[in-house]
């Protein structure tokens, strides 16, 4: 099956993409035995079918990056190895950060960009650093009475929405959340509307508070809004995900807490205004979850050294 997947892939058959990238998701190991002769092919998207390869696809990769290329395979190899999160990958991205190879100055971000679009980053000293957790759970809505006191939005006086609350000593959601640090009650508080504009962020404490950020700056476009009422749900945690890839964007259920997001447009990890690196993926609200006729997503972030949380959206 795979190999015919394969033949129909190299031909630019738009539902053998589909169906390779769904094996992708569910079990990327089922193709590790056919990415050597996708790469043959010259098949270099979507990347996310490479995230399993082994060592020798990998280190043929690299091998390909450091003897040239053009602009537009350059973009599309190094995907593959942010993808692959292998350790050759994480020492070559950290090269190329300081030496990087030929072409790659016209490309629109440096090399490490690609790795935080995977997932994970080279953080300061080095060192990989993951982004993302390696463990999910379906988030299932839940009606949520409205407080009366409900903090408001500085912009457009809608009540403030808690896009997330949770707890790190309930023992799925702390597995949930290990990759981030955070210890203790993580309350994510948004403006439903104007978050779907401009990245807002908030402070928040493992008491559970969370506090508007002052540094948050209003888009010019958003121009005169009126007040209007969040969600009515809320996210409460629900069945493990088989895999981190099972967060969808599209479809009812695919509001996930951990694992990776399921970005519709390009993939945009907020950076953290305190210290400027990225921030941690925390989970996806998608808006077929929150209303019939929802659409777009959440994406919910956080940087605990700083104390910082975010939430941004995409739609198509």
């Amino acid at each position: 099956m795979i190999e015919e997947l394969i033949e129909e892939l190299a031909a630019e058959d738009d539902e053998a993409i589909e169906e390779l990238s769904a094996i992708a998701d569910t079990d990327p190991g089922r193709l590790t035995p056919h990415l050597a002769d996708l790469l043959d092919r010259d098949v270099l998207w979507p990347p996310t079918l490479y995230r399993a390869a082994e060592v020798d696809v990998v280190r043929r990769v690299i091998e390909r990056i450091d003897g040239g290329t053009t602009l537009y395979d350059l973009d599309r190899l190094f995907a593959i190895l942010a993808h692959t999160a292998h350790p050759l990958a994480v020492s070559a991205l950290r090269r190329w950060t300081t030496q990087p190879p030929a072409g790659a100055e016209e490309l629109h971000v440096s090399a490490v960009k690609y790795a935080e679009k995977a997932g994970w980053t080279v953080g300061p000293d080095g060192s990989r650093r993951d982004l993302c957790g390696g463990i999910a759970y379906q988030w299932v809505m839940r009606e949520t009475p409205r407080r009366v006191d409900s903090p408001t939005c500085p912009w457009c006086a809608s009540p403030l929405w808690a896009a997330a609350d949770l707890d790190s000593a309930e023992p799925a959601v702390g597995a949930a959340l290990a990759h981030t640090g955070w210890s203790g009650r993580l309350v994510i508080e948004t403006c439903h509307f104007c978050s779907c504009y401009t990245t807002l962020y908030s402070q928040v404490t493992a008491a559970g508070t969370t506090t508007w950020w002052p540094g948050n700056t209003r888009p010019s476009y958003l121009g005169s809004t009126e007040a209007e009422d969040p969600p009515t749900l809320a996210p409460i945690l629900g069945p493990a995900r088989t895999n981190p890839y099972q967060a969808s964007a599209w479809r009812r259920g695919g509001s996930t807490l951990g694992g990776m997001p399921d970005w519709i447009q390009d993939a945009e990890p907020a950076d953290c205004p305190g210290c400027h690196q990225p921030m941690d993926y925390v989970g996806l609200v998608g808006g077929a979850d929150l209303d019939d006729y929802g659409e777009g997503a959440y994406y919910l972030h956080l940087h605990q050294p700083c104390g910082f949380a975010a939430v941004s959206y995409q739609q198509s």
